[in-house]
Parts: structure tokens; sequence; C-alpha cells
């Protein structure tokens, strides 16, 4: 099945009771306690295998969305995500006297954001960074897909994937199952209700 438009797709490491850090999770400890157990896969990142795969295939996007929160937690990528690839970050407010490093631009409205990001990165996917930048897209069906990493562990605690919303029921279609060192990644495209796809 064609999308017929460059998708935006969330790359989210996740434990199995769908934590995506540890829990107190801040500045200094940016994937909370335990937390950086969910990217141990990481670590074959450079590797010719699955995680190999998966993370060349994330490297390989045109653009980046980032909720605020996760760009300041990541230091703003020092203005470089990949590649020099522009950085599109949701945020709530914009200080004017706020410049970003790079190619990064701050953006309110979510539409907006997802339009730039698609048409920077051309025939390349965008990657989508943060729990809240997905959740946002999520409700403004803007987000296409989700490729999770799911790790075989449980956190017990910290900050959930999707918090319940008011978005109610989503249908995820299954596109692929891979299986990697400590983690199998799974790839969904989200399957919009007829005439809500922008």
């Amino acid at each position: 099945m064609s999308m017929g438009r460059t998708p935006l797709r969330l790359y989210m490491s996740l434990s199995v009771d769908g934590y995506i850090t540890g829990p107190d999770d801040r500045p200094g400890q940016e994937l909370g306690r335990d937390g950086g157990r969910l990217f141990n896969w990481l670590d074959d990142r450079m590797s010719e295998g699955i995680n190999g795969q998966v993370y060349a295939e994330a490297a390989s996007t045109g653009a980046v969305i980032s909720g605020r929160r996760t760009f300041e937690l990541a230091k703003r990528w020092h203005g470089d995500h990949h590649d020099g690839v522009p950085i599109h970050v949701l945020t709530h407010t914009i200080d004017p006297a706020d410049v970003p490093p790079g190619s990064a631009k701050f953006y309110t409205d979510v539409n907006a954001c997802a339009d730039e990001a698609r048409e920077a990165a051309g025939d390349r996917a965008v990657l989508v960074h943060g729990a809240g930048a997905a959740r946002a897209l999520l409700a403004a069906n803007q987000l296409d897909e989700l490729e999770l990493h799911l790790v075989p562990v449980l956190l017990g605690d910290g900050r959930r994937l999707f918090e319940p919303t008011q978005l109610g029921h989503v249908e995820l279609e299954p596109i692929r199952q891979l299986k990697g060192r400590d983690a199998t990644h799974l790839r969904y495209r989200i399957v919009h209700p007829e005439g809500k796809q922008p």
C-alpha cells in the first residue's frame, strides 16, 4: 500500500511495560534510573546485523521532528542530529531571543512543522523523536508510522510513550518485525480514519 506522502516515523525504544525512560528523568539523568537499559541494542548500531540495519535506516532519514523536552535533554544535539538534516522542534512557546543551533527551528503549529519537515526530507522519511511530539502529531493525524524497539525488560515506572489521551481508538497495521540482539524492532503503519489524513 502506497502512502502517497513522505512518512513521519516515530523511532522509540521502550520496555515491555511501555516505558521510554526509567523514573526521575531529568537533566543529568536523561534516561531516568535504569533507563539506559533500553538502549543496549545500540551497542550493535555499527554492525551488519539487524540492529545495525535499523540504526542505519534511522540515520538515513531526511529531517527530524522533536519535542522541545527531548531537544533540550539531548543538549539540542549541538545543532546536528545526523548529517546536517533540518531539525524541527515542536514547542508550546517561542522566545525570539532563543535562537536554536545549526539547522534547528522552533514551531508551535503542528501541521506547519509536519509540512516543512516532509518538504525538507524529500523522498526520505522524517524521524520523529519524543513522546510529546508523537502525541501531538498523532492528534493532528500527521504521524504515519511507529518504529518501536521493544526491549525485554519491565522497568516498572518512568515515562510512558502514550499516556491516556482523548484520541480514542487508533488502529495500527503491522509492517515488519525484526529480531535483533536485545530488541525486537516492530514497525506499524497508523491507520488514519477515512478522510482524516491531511
